[in-house]
């Protein structure tokens, strides 16, 4: 016998958070949770569309403390769950600007912005980079009214670097050249 995935209770316009407190669907705690799933979508996007193989496991693993994020998310610091629930940590950000570093170490020096886009991997990075971007607004506006912890602004912070250099990365691997901005005179 199967789970049904319905349950019928955000029906009236609410959602659970871990904890078992219900708030409305467009709480500020919902919409940055949603960003974050938003963005993974994105990155299960890329992956999907010609990543070198040699990203996928990194992108999985980001995907995975995705998932670590919006379980942090939605889950009040000041509530008490029956389950241990992860939360994104220092350590997560630290291995974020370790893989800048080592992506950036190979990389052409940069010398301009570059526009988004060269193959299909660096554009959907370059869209998940904008999300990620969002997900962060929403957490230091919900971070304003709400304890949220230290870590997770953060972390979004760096996945956004780290999402462009993984864009260039892609370009670079498939032997695809980043589109230079040129300004209009």
């Amino acid at each position: 016998m199967s789970t049904k995935i319905y349950t019928k209770t955000g029906d009236d316009g609410t959602t659970g958070l871990f904890g078992g407190q219900r708030v409305k669907k467009y709480a500020a705690r919902i919409e940055a949770y949603g960003t974050v799933d938003e963005l993974n979508t994105i990155i299960g996007i890329a992956i999907a569309n010609d990543i070198p193989r040699s990203m996928n496991p990194i992108l999985n693993e980001i995907s995975a403390l995705l998932f670590t994020v919006g379980a942090d998310l939605a889950t009040p610091l000041e509530r008490e769950t029956k389950h241990h629930i992860p939360r994104i940590e220092p350590k997560h950000t630290l291995w974020l600007e370790e893989l800048i570093d080592t992506y950036t170490y190979d990389l052409p020096e940069l010398k301009t912005f570059i526009l988004p886009g060269g193959t299909k991997a660096a554009a959907h990075l370059h869209h998940a980079r904008t999300v990620c971007r969002r997900a962060e607004r929403l957490a230091v506006q919900l971070s304003e009214h709400e304890n949220i912890g230290n870590a997770v602004v953060p972390f979004l912070n760096r996945l956004s670097d780290f999402l462009f250099t993984a864009a260039r990365m892609a370009n670079f691997l498939i032997g695809t050249d980043d589109i230079p901005w040129k300004p209009h005179k």
